[in-house]
């Protein structure tokens, strides 16, 4: 049996970021409670809508893929403006399309899965401020019935979104800038439906986009340039179906809303998502545009880095770089999708009659030409994101793991993923390297045989990134080969004296 962890996590904020990373830790042993202001029973009417490939690989690393999908619809291609539409289809693994489901499912699978894995989740809970020692953090929480108390963790992560309490109690600042306002949101039912799963267009000063939550109900997000007010206006159906009808060429018979906001769009991205004991992730470290849906994608993709980490850690046997690693990594993937999502909707709020003219011959280039088209998809899709590897390294380190099939049960690699393990994928049986990962590194590696002909060997990092590789064929070679990697990434071995303790500052 491993050693229980010593120390526990707390988490700021129950949306789908901070749920995810609930489940995660959880699954691996790790104590772990998650304060969420919101009322149990308050529903989630938020902007987020699209799961995307990447995300729901993700999710079917931890079980609960197949079961998000039966909840939405299946989109194999985005549509730009006009006729240009992104294909999703030829995207590698499972999941060739983009998932159109309300955020509400995404966190109902997630709640469901963090309180099965021993998560406790306190609503009702405000954090108000921290402090943080060479211990732990103290998180200052004010409860609903106006009652205060302290609680202490070993790490406190903020996923409390754009205006994160967290985040202003570490005194970070928050740089960027409003890149759209007084953008309308509205559910409502539609008499007349589109015919394609998700609706998008652009004509003059007015845009719309209108997407189904499945139940009958629909989201439309609508924006007039001629008209910007402040986001306490309220949301006149009329204006939305005006809006509607000059981008799209029909308001499809909007009626009955539910729900109407209005909000302003911000790029934005904190200098560090690490303070210390305190880490931020999703909204609260960096918001984007709406346009590609990848906020939510990304926030979750923070937390599946962020997880296994802190979970090595108080297991006792992550190496000394790994916590600051989730830096390394995530915060430019949050730049670039920054960058991207606010391309993109600059692409389709253009204003010169002659740029729009532009826009169309260029969306059409963006989505026919193959090479462009497929990098596009990639990247709305985070098919394509991958860390940085070190000089010399085999060429499929930092890369996305592919699910490839798996001898015996359970039979393809992403289910072995999910537990905080590492997957040591061998090309051959090997009495040795079976020996290194399941006694020497006992609790921390899974050893799986591929299913077919390869002479690659990998080591896949619980997030299901490859953290190693290698085509040595030499046995002896091979066995030098493995035992240095997983010396590098799972710390000691299990039968080292715990004060020899070699630990490369830098992954290689």
């Amino acid at each position: 049996m491993p050693p229980r962890p010593t120390g526990n996590v707390l988490i700021v904020g129950a949306g789908p970021t901070g749920l995810l990373l609930a489940g995660d830790l959880a699954a691996a042993g790790v104590e772990c409670t998650v304060l969420e202001r919101r009322p149990a029973e308050t529903e989630n009417l938020t902007r987020a809508f699209a799961v995307h490939a990447r995300t729901l690989e993700l999710l079917d690393a931890r079980g609960v893929a197949d079961e998000l999908v039966a909840t939405g619809e299946r989109v194999g291609g985005l549509r730009l403006l006009g006729a240009a539409a992104l294909d999703l289809s030829r995207l590698p693994g499972r999941f060739p399309f983009a998932l159109v489901t309300p955020q509400y499912e995404t966190e109902r699978v997630l709640r469901r899965r963090a309180l099965e894995a021993g998560a406790e989740i306190v609503h009702g809970a405000e954090a108000t401020g921290l402090r943080q020692d060479a211990e732990g953090v103290d998180v200052d929480v004010r409860m609903a019935d106006g009652s205060t108390a302290t609680r202490r963790a070993s790490y406190v992560v903020g996923t409390d979104g754009v205006r994160s309490t967290v985040r202003k109690a570490l005194g970070l600042p928050f740089p960027g800038r409003a890149v759209v306002r007084s953008v309308m949101l509205a559910d409502v039912r539609l008499d007349d439906a589109p015919t394609e799963v998700l609706t998008a267009g652009a004509s003059g000063d007015a845009f719309a986009f209108i997407a189904p939550f499945g139940d009958g109900w629909y989201r439309v997000i609508a924006w007039d340039r001629r008209h910007q007010v402040a986001d306490s206006e309220p949301v006149d159906l009329t204006e939305v179906r005006d809006v509607a009808r000059r981008a799209l060429g029909s308001d499809h018979g909007m009626r009955d809303p539910r729900w109407t906001s209005r909000f302003h769009s911000d790029e934005r991205q904190v200098p560090r998502y690490r303070v210390g004991r305190v880490f931020l992730a999703g909204d609260a470290a960096h918001v984007h545009s709406p346009a590609g849906g990848q906020g939510m994608n990304t926030g979750m993709q923070d937390a599946a880095n962020l997880g296994w980490k802190l979970a090595a850690e108080l297991n006792g046997w992550a190496p000394s770089w790994l916590l600051d690693s989730y830096h390394e990594e995530r915060h430019p993937v949050g730049r670039q999708v920054l960058r991207g999502s606010g391309a993109l909707l600059r692409f389709a709020m253009v204003e010169q009659p002659w740029l729009r003219r532009g826009r169309a011959v260029a969306a059409w280039a963006a989505t026919h030409v193959r090479p462009v088209a497929r990098r596009l998809a990639g990247a709305v899709s985070g098919i394509d994101i991958a860390y940085p590897a070190p000089r010399g390294a085999h060429r499929l380190t930092g890369m996305r793991a592919p699910d490839v099939p798996v001898a015996g049960a359970p039979g393809r690699l992403y289910r072995l993923l999910g537990d905080g393990r590492f997957v040591l994928v061998v090309a051959a049986n090997d009495p040795a390297v079976t020996y290194l990962a399941t006694k020497r590194w006992a609790g921390r590696v899974h050893c799986a045989l591929a299913g077919g002909a390869t002479r690659t060997t990998a080591l896949v990092r619980p997030d299901g990134y490859i953290a190693w590789a290698c085509d040595e064929t030499a046995p002896d070679r091979r066995a030098t080969a493995i035992r240095e990697a997983l010396a590098h990434w799972c710390g000691r071995p299990a039968d080292r004296p715990a004060h020899d303790r070699e630990r490369p500052a830098r992954p290689v």
